[in-house]
């Protein structure tokens, strides 16, 4: 029998129940939903509205129940529509009908809100503590390779040398802004609806900001007609969660391509790659790939449930009922997929040599019109000057510290003896030191600046 059976005459059919029911998803709300109802349990006590001894039996059994759940000894049975309705049945079982009274000026539209708001709470927590830790992963494999020089690329041409250590810290920063969003939204997420009814609020003399205080929220909602419909929350870290998938994909897009043989920059431990049915020489980054290929699943989540959303009337509505699946499919596909990219960094296997062979000295062209500038020719000029010398490299089959002299002179006769030390990677990347650069030095403070970040958030 379900709690609303008494306004109709014929059971719910069964197809329908097998659409209408959560029960298969927001089973996982158990521990938050008796957290929820215990608060609730002493709030309704506290406004006179049971004894303290019902409030006392009321705790217990939801405790016991609590304890079923973690147990996995706790069995459904064939009315349990939700979450909400299965503690309430198996409290009624345990204590009788006092149990009943646990739901005195509560909805469940008001319960799930709460529910769902608890859960996302830990659930963020827990994700901002992993990315922490693929974040450290980073730092430390950058911390080795300080020196280590590669071609730095852009449109995936090769553009100008930068350090290994530089493009390990680019995606630390992507990572930090994914945790500093996730830090940002707590406040927005720790607001408790609980107090609020079906839509129009509670008669009751429930203390709304004590109930909050004791759930561990930071405010109580403003506005009963809102609160049980607001999933922004949802929203919003969906959002987080997709754009942290996207971050994944760009590293792993480079960790694919870097690890083809034809660049052979990194090597991926024999742990986390995969080879063929039929090819017996292939080495697959396979993880890596699943990493980029799940970034499409979490944006789909983000833009299933908005377009949910977009059309819905004020206050609660059942097709709220698809946040559930959406954020817990989020929340699964990262949580599995953040220890193994974890792993990978830091098993990761770069190859020096490799990336110094992969440096052209048309990577150099732009120190070679800096030179031009330092010797007082306006950066546009100069930007001319190099073209024409690159186009005459080309055309002779030569590098660019191989153009004899002379020749240079017949385009700028600004060159000198002295553009010779201009063709030498790393005093091109030694000079990048302004804050945020390739120089050794420039990431040493950027790493240095990033642990400081770590051990912030992580107090």
């Amino acid at each position: 029998m379900t709690l609303w059976s008494g306004r109709f005459s014929e059971p719910t059919d069964a197809d329908l129940r097998a659409l209408n029911d959560s029960i298969g998803f927001d089973i996982r709300f158990y521990a938050q939903d008796i957290k929820g109802s215990i608060a609730y349990a002493h709030a309704i006590a506290d406004a006179g509205l049971i004894t303290k001894d019902e409030c006392g039996r009321i705790v217990e059994g939801l405790t016991l129940i609590r304890q079923e759940f973690e147990q996995g000894i706790f069995v459904l049975a064939p009315g349990d529509e939700d979450i909400h309705t299965a503690v309430e049945r198996r409290l009624i079982e345990i204590i009788g009908d006092v149990g009943g009274k646990l739901h005195t000026g509560r909805s469940r539209n008001d319960q799930v809100a709460t529910d769902f708001r608890l859960w996302t709470l830990d659930t963020v927590k827990a994700l901002h503590q992993q990315l922490g830790l693929l974040q450290t992963a980073l730092v430390e494999k950058a911390e080795q390779h300080l020196e280590t020089l590669m071609p730095g690329y852009t449109h995936l041409q090769p553009a100008q040398p930068i350090t290994a250590a530089h493009w390990l810290m680019s995606f630390f920063w992507m990572l930090q802004r994914d945790r500093d969003r996730l830090r940002d939204a707590h406040p927005r997420i720790a607001v408790s609806p609980l107090g609020s009814g079906a839509l129009a609020g509670t008669p009751l003399a429930i203390d709304r900001i004590e109930l909050a205080e004791r759930l561990g929220f930071a405010a109580i909602s403003e506005n009963s007609l809102d609160a049980v419909s607001d999933r922004d929350f949802v929203a919003e870290t969906l959002f987080v969660l997709a754009l942290t998938g996207t971050h994944l994909s760009r590293l792993a897009e480079d960790v694919i391509l870097y690890s083809n043989p034809l660049f052979g920059f990194i090597t991926l431990n024999d742990r986390y790659s995969t080879g063929s049915s039929l090819m017996p020489q292939k080495r697959n980054a396979d993880p890596m790939e699943l990493a980029r290929g799940k970034a499409g699943r979490l944006i789909g989540n983000l833009t299933g449930f908005l377009t949910t959303l977009k059309g819905l009337p004020s206050t609660y509505n059942k097709d709220m009922q698809e946040d559930k699946e959406a954020l817990f499919d989020a929340v699964d596909t990262l949580q599995k997929l953040l220890p193994v990219v974890i792993a990978i960094i830091h098993t990761l296997h770069l190859n020096p040599e490799k990336m110094q062979a992969a440096l052209g000295e048309e990577l150099l062209a732009t120190d070679l019109a800096d030179y031009l500038v330092n010797k007082g020719l306006p950066f546009r000029a100069a930007h001319h000057v190099v073209g024409r010398v690159v186009r005459l490299a080309a055309q002779e089959n030569l590098n660019l510290s191989q153009v004899p002299l002379a020749k240079l002179r017949e385009i700028s006769d600004l060159f000198s003896a002295d553009v010779a030390q201009v063709f030498d990677f790393a005093a091109s990347v030694a000079r990048r030191t302004a804050p945020g650069g390739t120089a050794p030095n420039a990431v040493r403070d950027q790493i240095r600046q990033a642990k400081q970040r770590l051990d912030s958030l992580s107090e």
